[in-house]
């Protein structure tokens, strides 16, 4: 069930917390608490009572203490433990909130219930160390695994780091580290596009989170933490990562320690809670892939090529497009593939500038999405990206 009829956004019926660089200010708060809490405040603040919620997505892709309970742990906070509500726990690394967004979307369509919840939150920072048993190993001595580092620097299917996937794809298509730069510099400016009179854009989604900074003291966060300033001949200067590759340090995104949240429902109940009930959001389709082995920046394409043939329009019908692009080659292949112009997509920046949280990246993305086509008087955009495992996702919305 790609294409969708029935799912809607609540225009305003989403935030984004800021995004802070790994061992930043959220660095110390459980992501499942700390996503949670700030979803409450949200609610609160928007003046939307949180029971209205049926079902909670919740997405998460770094261990937490109690992580068994996220979901359902996760869902009595978003509410004050006012009403019961059944949740699930999600995982797709870094599609993970376009999953949960979707699968709210297709419970709308099949009418099991009238309004779902997408939480997605996630924490880089302070990742876990585990220890597994291995019983018939020498001596019996147990084997260990850095959930974050060991899993950037090998997938135990493909036997790549995530940076090889990305000098894969480069090597195929011949780019330059000289072209990476380029538009690595060009998503640079379009974030300062984002901070322009007062931060106008990012304050149309973004929502500061509350964290502790003492026993009885708190501080909001209200600002992006960890943007590292980009010039041309800064990034001219950094040399490339991997051996005779065309990735720097400044082509490729930095985890970060974040959170968001959607509310997906019917096209009655999203007038009812819109800001704005002329504005409609609605969610079209959704596309999924897995690249070959390897090549890990690759796999957006067929997946957007999924959502919009399943919606019925082309490239030439998006008002914007938005991606995750942990590396700035993602961006290259996929406008070289699909006869996009690289310099128009991702107005306001991505992922690659910001950092990335795991589970909200996507959802942060999203809100950007809507609210530039919102800007721009309405339309088809696209969102895409790719996801640990050689996979990728897309969704096609329509805001009306």
């Amino acid at each position: 069930m790609s294409l969708l009829s029935k799912a809607y956004i609540p225009f305003k019926g989403y935030y984004s917390s800021p995004f802070c660089r790994w061992q930043g200010s959220l660095a110390n708060e459980n992501a499942i608490v700390l996503g949670a809490k700030t979803a409450n405040r949200w609610f609160k603040n928007r003046k939307i009572d949180p029971t209205i919620i049926d079902y909670l997505y919740y997405g998460v892709t770094i261990a937490q203490h109690h992580l068994f309970y996220s979901h359902t742990w996760a869902a009595a906070m978003v509410v004050d433990g006012a009403k019961n509500i059944s949740a699930l726990m999600v995982n797709q690394a870094c599609t993970t909130s376009t999953t949960c967004i979707y699968l709210a979307a297709t419970n709308i369509e099949l009418g099991a219930y009238q309004t779902g919840y997408a939480l997605m939150s996630d924490r880089c920072s302070n990742g876990p160390h585990t220890v597994w048993p291995n019983p018939l190993g020498p001596g019996g001595e147990v084997e260990s695994e850095n959930w974050m580092m060991d899993n950037f620097n090998r997938d135990p299917w493909a036997g790549f780091k995530m940076i090889q996937t990305a000098e894969n794809v480069a090597k195929n298509i011949g780019t330059t580290k000289e072209e990476c730069d380029a538009v690595t510099l060009r998503r640079y400016q379009q974030y300062l596009d984002s901070l322009a009179n007062d931060r106008a854009f990012q304050k149309r989604y973004m929502f500061p989170v509350e964290v502790r900074v003492g026993r009885n003291e708190t501080k909001l966060v209200e600002l992006d933490e960890g943007i590292i300033p980009c010039t041309a001949e800064g990034l001219a200067k950094l040399a490339s990562v991997e051996p005779g590759g065309v990735h720097s340090y400044g082509s490729q995104t930095h985890p970060a320690d974040g959170n968001c949240g959607f509310i997906v429902t019917t096209r009655e109940k999203a007038k009812e809670l819109s800001a704005d009930p002329k504005i409609e959001i609605q969610i079209i389709s959704y596309g999924f892939s897995r690249a070959k082995k390897g090549y890990m920046a690759e796999a957006p394409v067929p997946a957007s090529e999924m959502a919009l043939r399943d919606a019925g329009i082309t490239v030439k019908d998006l008002k914007a497009v938005k991606t995750h692009s942990p590396f700035v080659v993602n961006d290259i292949y996929m406008s070289k593939m699909m006869g996009m112009d690289v310099y128009w997509m991702n107005n306001y920046g991505n992922s690659m500038i910001y950092g990335h949280p795991q589970g909200p990246t996507a959802g942060r993305l999203i809100a950007e999405l809507i609210e530039e086509i919102v800007m721009l008087g309405g339309g088809y955009g696209l969102w895409a990206g790719c996801a640990a495992g050689d996979t990728g996702a897309a969704m096609v919305l329509k805001i009306g």
